[in-house]
């Protein structure tokens, strides 16, 4: 496999700038999540820039480093999870994507990616509590936190679109002269 001295270049910018975003998460505690977003973003621009395979490995370098830089390690579980579902999310295009005899693309696209998220959300939600919440939350405060949730799933793909679409595409101009 040969990769080139760009794309080494590239991968090695957006690691650093993922574990700079976890790093400002833990130092401003207000935004933590919108820094989390965003170093995810990191590896939604690495799958759609050189594939599944080698965005993969990018999502599994670029969590491996943040182990080791981020100081807040829960932040790392939480960007690991959100580059995941962009991961699988985007996995899930490419074979909709491909199936040209497929009706209802969009809508399967989005069952999909719901079904993505709960498959990650739904075990955090009910056994991992300590990574989303202070204290143990039961009965009707849970079914809330589901549906909200399913919520900021919405907002966090429509501002993944966004900033591959918008802001991405602008610097995607410069950077891969």
């Amino acid at each position: 496999m040969h990769v080139n001295a760009k794309k080494i270049a590239l991968a090695g910018l957006l690691t650093a700038f993922s574990a700079m975003m976890l790093i400002l998460s833990s130092m401003i505690e207000t935004n933590s999540l919108f820094f989390i977003c965003v170093a995810s973003f990191c590896v939604g621009i690495a799958i759609r820039e050189w594939g599944i395979r080698l965005g993969f490995a990018f999502l599994v370098a670029s969590t491996g480093i943040n182990v080791l830089v981020a100081p807040n390690k829960f932040y790392c579980i939480t960007f690991a999870a959100m580059g995941m579902y962009l991961f699988l999310s985007e996995y899930l295009w490419e074979k909709i994507a491909a199936n040209q005899n497929m009706k209802y693309r969009t809508l399967t696209l989005w069952i999909g990616k719901y079904v993505v998220f709960n498959l990650i959300y739904i075990p955090a939600l009910l056994f991992f509590q300590e990574l989303l919440f202070v204290k143990k939350v039961e009965g009707i405060l849970l079914i809330v936190f589901f549906l909200i949730g399913q919520i900021a799933l919405f907002v966090y793909d429509k501002a993944y679109a966004y900033f591959q679409s918008v802001i991405w595409g602008k610097f995607r101009v410069r950077l891969l002269k």
